[in-house]
């Protein structure tokens, strides 16, 4: 671990990113730790798991943690476990980041609010910020929803562009516990390759299927193997039925073919290193029939 000078105390903390479905909290956590560790997408409640990301400086160590979407629909059994994810988060935190969207403050919002702690401090980043084409009407926004809750600061930002993120980090380098480093500096997740392999590959599902495919659609890894610095990934769709398979392979294998080549490519680029990816589709009421399935190469 990088030495700092011994007047300058080094600062380690855990940071919730929470906030309603869609505001985004994953893009934030990617962009300021640098790496895609969570999934992105348009479809809400992507993110199903807590996900630590991991920065470390000279003279601090972020440890962001990214949440699921908050549910106001609590009848389905996952969306209470999502939510549960989310509070347990926000008590264990030593800094929390409350995510909105420019211009844009409802119920949603406003549930999650009522879920941060007193005692923890809490920082109002205004995602989207560039979204707003009148600047003027940002101020007042912010004030409105600052009048909610006793925020230590306020951020506008934009996660998708990278505007102010070194703002952002600056103010919560203020409020981070003097601790020593918890994790390596190397380290930027504190999750396996296994689980970021499924975690990529779910979201080009969502990502180029969207709304069509239902949620209780899951990834399974079936084998990872490394040799050297190839990497040898399986991974197997489960869905429901057979129109969701015939939905996922597409005409002739294309859409299937798509995830598999953009899932590779994500993979290298997190990995460091070539992979070779084969994904295929089985339904889950008949996996003995369906264990050959379609299979979609990474390499050709």
């Amino acid at each position: 671990m990088t030495q700092t000078p011994s007047s300058t105390p080094f600062r380690c903390g855990y940071i919730a990113i929470v906030g309603r479905p869609n505001v985004g909290k994953s893009t934030l956590m990617n962009a300021l730790i640098g790496a895609k560790v969570s999934i992105t997408s348009r479809k809400a409640q992507t993110t199903r798991h807590r996900i630590t990301g991991i920065q470390t400086e000279a003279d601090a160590q972020f440890i962001y943690v990214d949440t699921p979407g908050f549910q106001t629909r609590h009848t389905h059994a996952l969306n209470k476990n999502l939510n549960k994810t989310v509070t347990n988060t926000l008590i264990a935190s030593d800094v929390i980041l409350f995510i909105v969207e420019a211009g844009m403050f409802g119920e949603a919002d406003q549930q999650v609010l009522d879920l941060i702690p007193d005692d923890v401090p809490c920082v109002l980043v205004i995602n989207k910020s560039d979204y707003i084409k009148d600047k003027g009407a940002l101020m007042p926004f912010a004030q409105k929803v600052a009048a909610l809750h006793n925020f230590v600061a306020i951020v506008p930002v934009s996660a998708k562009l990278r505007f102010q993120l070194d703002s952002l980090q600056g103010e919560i380098r203020k409020i981070l516990p003097e601790n020593a480093a918890i994790f390596d500096e190397d380290d930027i997740t504190d999750r396996s390759e296994k689980f970021l392999a499924t975690e990529i590959v779910r979201e080009k599902v969502f990502r180029l299927v969207g709304d069509e495919l239902p949620y209780t659609s899951t990834v399974m890894l079936e084998k990872f193997e490394q040799e050297g610095n190839l990497r040898r990934i399986f991974i197997a769709i489960l869905v429901q039925r057979d129109s969701h398979k015939s939905m996922l392979i597409g005409q002739k294998g294309a859409r299937l073919k798509e995830i598999s080549t953009q899932s590779r490519l994500d993979m290298e680029k997190l990995f460091g290193g070539p992979v070779y990816l084969e994904v295929w589709v089985k339904v889950k009421s008949g996996w003995a029939d369906n264990e050959a399935g379609l299979r979609a190469y990474g390499y050709e």
